[in-house]
């Protein structure tokens, strides 16, 4: 392994920012501080000059879907395709989801993704469990998916019934498992009893647009079922995690939950904070592009989750990246509910958060760290491995150049979908370098690596260190 040094540019944490040079030797941090030239010159392979650059910890996106098989097709990112586009980006690791099958083990599930990464990805990768049948043998396995496995994370849905959807009293049986070794619940928090009554009531109304998609699961939807799973949690004191919350309504539903000294993590993602419901009246069934669940909201929205944000009501923003191409989302041609849902975004998540948040002052620095990193490595059982840059963590670094404009297109992004949700969009600062475990994977828009340079990153339980 080589040795590297960064000088002159400006570190930012989750907690700090100050002028220094790091210096790297293999895979780790072996110093951070000024004039490491003095020391380091001589021993180091590469030396990299980040004057007027931001050394960001690599991102951690804790939401995305590589290849889901998904309403009838799969999604258009591949391992390969959607972590190189990651890197691009700078998010250097991910957390997908492996799917239990109806009757199957949990343990299959994890097999399964395990194949379909192995000697594919690009960043380095972990995954969550998302548990979609809990019988007798799916109870039995989460002790040695936690102990053994390097699985602390296990997602349920409140919606998509037949498909994935647990009751609660599955959902309860499921937390007090997790529970006993130190693991966490993920949740989509809709009621999909609702979802699946106003989808058939557009239905006969002959309402089959786009259009029609946030009508079918409008903010009571997911509002109530937040605050079922907020309630849930707090009888039995289990922690939780919800993902992907979109709107004012549901974060009062964690609001509330504070009041009587509940903790719940929260995440969003960056189409929530950026993009509103006028999307879907795109012409030309253009609006399919949007069409994800929970669905985008109305600009009210978006400035209650900036501000639950800054009221730290808000930990992560992820992607939810899910992408489908045209011709796939055309499934649903004739009826919206048959569109695949989701969307691409892991490749401009940090870009976008960083202009559209810290350079117009609805976060700084050091938030926008923790937003994008920090937070899910230690909700996650990361930390301090990965999501901080810090002398014996994984040097995962990000050179971002802050004064570099450009525009967001289909035409130029990496990732395999022939559209962008941010078509257009002008966007200041760029990653320049992307530094995985001290090898450098993405210099000036070239890719340096191939798939398989990834690594899994087996996880601790939430919040115990994992070096």
């Amino acid at each position: 392994m080589k040795n590297l040094l960064i000088k002159n540019g400006t570190v930012v944490t989750a907690s700090d920012t100050q002028n220094a040079d790091v210096y790297i030797e293999g895979e780790k941090v072996v110093a951070i501080g000024n004039d490491l030239g003095s020391r380091f010159s001589k021993k180091a392979d590469q030396i990299i000059d980040a004057n007027g650059c931001y050394l960001f910890p690599g991102g951690i996106d804790a939401h995305t879907h590589m290849q889901l098989p998904f309403m009838g097709t799969f999604a258009s990112d591949t391992f390969e395709t959607g972590t190189l586009a990651g890197l691009h980006g700078g998010t250097t690791t991910i957390i997908d989801f492996a799917f239990q099958s109806h009757g199957d083990t949990l343990n299959s599930a994890l097999n399964a993704w395990h194949e379909m990464a192995k000697d594919k990805t690009c960043s380095d990768y972990a995954f969550h469990v998302a548990v979609t049948d809990f019988t007798e043998t799916a109870q039995k396995e989460i002790q040695g998916l936690v102990e053994k496995q390097g699985v602390s994370s296990f997602k349920t849905f409140m919606a998509y019934k037949g498909a994935l959807m647990l009751d609660d009293r599955q959902i309860i049986q499921l937390m007090k498992e997790v529970k006993k070794f130190g693991g966490i619940v993920t949740t989509h928090a809709e009621n999909g009893d609702l979802v699946d009554t106003l989808i058939a009531e557009n239905r006969a109304k002959g309402n089959l647009g786009p259009e029609f998609h946030p009508l079918s699961r409008p903010p009571i939807v997911e509002s109530e079922a937040t605050g079922r799973i907020i309630d849930i949690a707090h009888q039995g004191g289990h922690p939780l995690y919800i993902v992907h919350l979109t709107c004012e309504d549901a974060l009062n539903r964690v609001r509330a939950a504070t009041l009587r000294n509940q903790k719940v993590y929260v995440e969003t993602c960056v189409q929530y904070l950026l993009l509103d419901d006028s999307a879907y009246l795109e012409e030309n069934f253009g609006g399919s592009k949007y069409v994800m669940s929970p669905p985008l909201r109305k600009k009210s929205d978006q400035e209650a989750l900036w501000k639950g944000i800054d009221q730290n009501l808000i930990e992560v923003v992820a992607t939810d990246h899910c992408p489908f191409c045209m011709d796939q989302k055309k499934m649903g041609i004739k009826d919206f509910s048959k569109i695949p849902n989701g969307a691409p975004g892991i490749e401009h998540r940090m870009e976008l958060m960083f202009s559209e948040g810290v350079l117009k002052k609805r976060i700084n620095l050091n938030k926008f760290v923790d937003l994008t990193s920090t937070a899910a490595s230690k909700i996650f059982g990361l930390y301090p491995r990965k999501g901080s840059i810090a002398v014996g963590g994984d040097a995962d670094i990000v050179i971002f150049d802050p004064k570099v404009k450009h525009t967001i297109s289909a035409a130029t992004h990496h990732m395999n979908c022939d559209y962008s949700a941010y078509e257009g969009w002008q966007v200041t600062g760029k990653c320049r370098t992307t530094i995985l475990r001290g090898q450098v994977v993405i210099d000036q828009g070239k890719a340096l690596i191939g798939k398989g340079y990834g690594k899994y990153i087996p996880r601790t339980k939430p919040g115990v260190a994992n070096v």
